[in-house]
């Protein structure tokens, strides 16, 4: 059996510690920007309130802006991980687009991030702040609407929906119903609006739904 590199559990370890620096920086970013936005991230604040090192939290990010960006990656990953790999086990159309309108509702509702949807909150920060962090925004936006659009799309072309329903306006009004759930919600501390939101896009889809692909009861 050959032997270990001298040194290599000393590297390895301080790999895995670093990851999990990282890691724990990153869960406690993405809490601050969710309520406070992506400006109120410091490395120094950061680092005072995880009690770690600021040479070391800087050390894995370098600047302000690669720690939003980093930030962004993350919030990205636990979207992904909540609303969007589970709904791509469904079946293309209707019926995967139901579930990403569930999965979303409760991502925003259960406040998998205290500041309801994330992105809602950093996209209304960056707007209109031209830079790779709206740029990364930017990008992440339009692969959502075009996965909403997608599946509308696969919806009409298997007859799921009329011949002319018209895919970009649907998605456009569904997502805003979503959106408009989660602002209300937070401003008035009140879960309803998301049952509001769930009937008024079930009502939209079944509008221009054909009957031949099922979608829930109210």
């Amino acid at each position: 059996m050959p032997e270990r590199a001298a040194g290599a559990p000393t590297t390895d370890g301080r790999v895995q510690k670093g990851n999990e620096t990282r890691r724990q920086v990153l869960a406690q970013a993405m809490r601050i920007a969710s309520t406070e936005g992506l400006a109120a991230l410091s490395i120094g604040r950061l680092a005072t309130e995880l009690e770690l090192s600021k040479s070391g939290v800087f050390a894995l990010f370098g600047s302000k802006e690669e720690l939003q960006l980093a930030t962004v990656r993350a919030a990205e990953q636990v979207y992904l991980d909540r609303v969007i790999t589970p709904a791509l086990r469904r079946p293309a159309g209707l019926e995967r687009l139901w579930a990403l309108m569930e999965g979303w509702l409760e991502y925003s509702r259960t406040r998998v991030f205290p500041g309801g949807c994330f992105f809602y909150a950093v996209g209304a920060e960056f707007d209109a702040q031209p830079g790779r962090v709206r740029d990364a925004l930017v990008e992440g936006s339009r692969a959502w609407h075009e996965l909403i659009t997608g599946q509308l799309e696969a919806a009409r072309a298997d007859g799921q929906l009329s011949a002319d329903a018209d895919a970009e306006q649907l998605g456009f009004e569904a997502l805003a119903l979503l959106e408009y759930a989660n602002a209300m919600s937070l401003l008035h501390d009140d879960e309803a609006p998301y049952a509001r939101s769930r009937r008024a896009v079930l009502r939209l889809l079944r509008a221009e739904s054909t009957g031949t692909a099922s979608l829930p009861a109210e």
